[in-house]
């Protein structure tokens, strides 16, 4: 299988720098699809946005562990009561003190909370890499849309002159009597469509483009053709699910998420133990009256104390929390098996996609030189009355269709081998070397996770 691959890509790539070389010419100033990549990488909104999300999510780790820290409270009350009557007098009263509470057992509840959170940071960061991949992806589909689409047009372009010139030469045959009418109508109605077809594929161009700015962030200016990934490919299709289900981000995020339900389960369970709390405070109080009283004056208090909770019935709820995180737990499970089909089923189309693309893209470059010599000679046949203006028109759109359909096919095939990387969790910036500075989300989660106090976010907002 390896052998049968690599003849495939040899043979691809050789299609591949044919065509880009007489349709596309490579500019010294062109862009390379690891330099979108790259561009993707850093400006791809969607992916910045994932970012926050893992950002947002270290931030449960902190607050989970905040239950095992104390709660400080300063308190403060004043009161004035004025009397009127038979004697008049007022009354000013007040206090203040500080109250600190802290949990000494809660069930577990603590503990299983923050072994969630972690455990959903990791998944998170799973999400993320999947998320790249996606944007990679989406990136390299963009780029090389944009260069089918602009082949395909340039085709199109090349076609209308060709028919330009049929209808020139039809018209020439009539005024001199070696054609009819039908002849030069043929040639009209061919140039009329291929005006249409052309019109259709600038649009297409531009929507291509429209959609590279939107992912990739840029302008796309020229591109260079690009050849398969065959280099970095696994062996055989066997292999490539194997990678797949052992690295892919999609199947690690849900495996961490089934640790967090199971973590969430225990929590819940924990609210049926005992709790014990700590308190201790000091307040300071004062009464002064008017007139003078001998109440009058100021003292200070102290108290400290524990508190033992047992849970003996909560109307149900807690029963039913904890079913409901064991049933969330047995559905998390279930998903770590939908994901791994999902990527079965991703890894064997897009194998399959790029073995068939490559076979077309050798079969449809013999068809396309049959094709180019079969209009050569309907020409020379025409010119000496052996062939009509009809079928100079139907060989000339079986060549321009054997060349658009290359163009696609070549396009797919490249796409395949980049869909391949995606769907067994290769397609990353270390796998495809990009010269960019990779994003680690561990650096947000270590400067916050044992965070006690602080407002500003570590990039300073």
């Amino acid at each position: 299988m390896r052998s049968v691959v690599a003849s495939m890509s040899r043979n691809l790539l050789a299609a591949l720098l044919v065509t880009a070389a007489v349709v596309s010419p490579v500019q010294a100033s062109a862009e390379t699809i690891l330099g979108a990549l790259t561009k993707a990488y850093q400006n791809n909104s969607s992916l910045n946005s994932a970012r926050a999300g893992v950002r947002v999510t270290d931030e449960n780790v902190a607050i989970a562990k905040s239950g095992y820290r104390p709660t400080i409270a300063a308190t403060g009350s004043i009161q004035y009561t004025d009397r009127s009557g038979i004697s008049d007098s007022s009354i000013r009263s007040g206090s203040f003190g500080v109250q600190i509470n802290q949990t000494l057992f809660d069930g577990f509840q603590t503990r299983n909370n923050v072994l969630a959170a972690k455990s959903r940071v990791f998944a998170s960061r799973e999400s993320l890499r999947n998320t790249e991949q996606n944007t990679l992806y989406s990136a390299a589909t963009a780029y090389l849309d944009v260069i089918r689409d602009r082949q395909i047009a340039v085709l199109r372009e090349r076609n209308l002159e060709f028919l330009s010139e049929q209808v020139r030469a039809s018209r020439s045959r009539f005024e001199v009597g070696e054609g009819t009418r039908t002849d030069v109508a043929q040639a009209d109605a061919s140039r009329s469509a291929a005006v249409a077809q052309l019109s259709a594929a600038r649009a297409s161009a531009q929507a291509s483009e429209a959609i590279y700015r939107q992912v990739i962030g840029d302008v796309p200016g020229r591109l260079e053709p690009v050849s398969p990934l065959a280099k970095l490919l696994p062996r055989s299709l066997p292999q490539a699910i194997e990678t797949a289900l052992v690295r892919h981000p999609a199947i690690l995020a849900t495996q961490h998420l089934v640790d967090a339900a199971g973590f969430s389960v225990n929590s819940a369970e924990g609210a049926l133990l005992p709790g014990v709390t700590a308190s201790a405070g000091v307040s300071r109080s004062f009464t002064d009256t008017s007139p003078a009283s001998v109440s009058d004056g100021s003292s200070t208090s102290a108290q400290i104390g524990a508190t033992l909770t047992i849970p003996l019935y909560q109307g149900g709820r807690t029963s039913a929390l904890v079913r409901q995180s064991k049933e969330s737990l047995g559905q998390a499970r279930i998903e770590v098996d939908v994901s791994r089909d999902q990527v079965r089923a991703a890894v064997t189309s897009a194998w399959t996609q790029y073995i068939a693309g490559a076979e077309v893209v050798a079969a449809n470059r013999e068809l396309i030189s049959a094709a180019q010599l079969a209009l050569n000679g309907v020409i020379e046949e025409r010119n000496v009355g052996q062939r009509t203006t009809l079928d100079v028109l139907n060989a000339q759109a079986d060549v321009i269709t054997a060349q658009i359909n290359q163009v696609s096919a070549e396009h797919d095939v490249v796409l395949a081998s980049f869909a391949i990387l995606s769907a067994v969790g290769r397609l990353g910036v270390e796998s495809l070397g990009l010269k960019v500075a990779t994003y680690k989300p561990e650096e947000h989660y270590e400067a916050v996770k044992d965070k006690w106090f602080g407002l500003r976010t570590p990039d300073g907002r």
